[in-house]
């Protein structure tokens, strides 16, 4: 009796569709991230820019929007942050979508890290000399992360590539929004702060999908189809 392999190829966690599109959007936002850190290298204060939404320097929200804020922000803490990528990586492992497990991980996880190496370079603070803020680091990990989902969810759904983007873009703008109020009205951040945070996940998720999937599909054997 033949066995019944699926030779299905593994789906790309970056759509063919969004390639160009995103590719753009992440060389925009990497230019982005740039202008504004060395507009703001070693600040210690809010900018002009920064003063026209909010005094940054002060907690800006009471009860009981506050509580609202502080659960947005435990979701960048470690825990909450933790909580969010075991959740999505189980998911993936469920539906035996290796690469996308890898890619939840590693993309998040990068932004991650270029956010905090991005800090000690560029050197703003706030509220004293060792609460670096340039960029918000909770906004980069959240932002990463629905846009992490949203792709895979493109991916599988078979959005047209006006769905899937707007799909991508909607995803980073809510889950960005959310959490760089919560940094702002908690005085955690600078309103520029949040959007170097948002730009870094825009730039690193499409090029870190990109290299996952050119190094899954080199690791392909020839002529053998790709497992999910």
């Amino acid at each position: 009796m033949a066995l019944d392999t699926d030779t299905r190829p593994t789906p790309a966690v970056l759509p063919q569709s969004l390639r160009a599109g995103l590719g753009v959007i992440a060389v925009l936002a990497a230019l982005v991230v740039a202008a504004l850190g060395v507009m703001y290298a070693g600040h210690t204060q809010p900018g002009a820019v920064d003063r026209w939404f909010v005094e940054p320097t002060d907690d800006s929200v009471r009860a009981p929007w506050r509580g609202v804020a502080l659960a947005v922000d435990f979701l960048g803490e470690p825990v909450g942050a933790a909580a969010l990528i075991l959740v999505a990586v189980a998911g993936c492992l469920l539906r035996r979508r290796t690469r996308a497990a890898v890619f939840v991980v590693v993309a998040v996880g990068v932004t991650v890290v270029v956010a905090t190496l991005l800090k000690s370079l560029v050197g703003r603070t706030i509220h004293g000399p060792d609460n670096l803020s340039y960029p918000s680091g909770h906004t980069a990990f959240l932002t990463a992360l629905a846009v992490v989902v949203a792709l895979l969810a493109v991916g599988r759904s078979g959005l047209g590539r006006a769905g899937g983007m707007l799909l991508v873009l909607a995803a980073g703008l809510v889950a960005g929004a959310a959490m760089g109020w919560a940094q702002v009205a908690l005085g955690a951040h600078y309103p520029t702060d949040v959007l170097g945070g948002w730009c870094s996940a825009f730039t690193v998720v499409p090029a870190t999908a990109w290299v996952i999937d050119r190094a899954g599909d080199r690791r392909r054997p020839p002529g053998q189809p790709e497992h999910r």
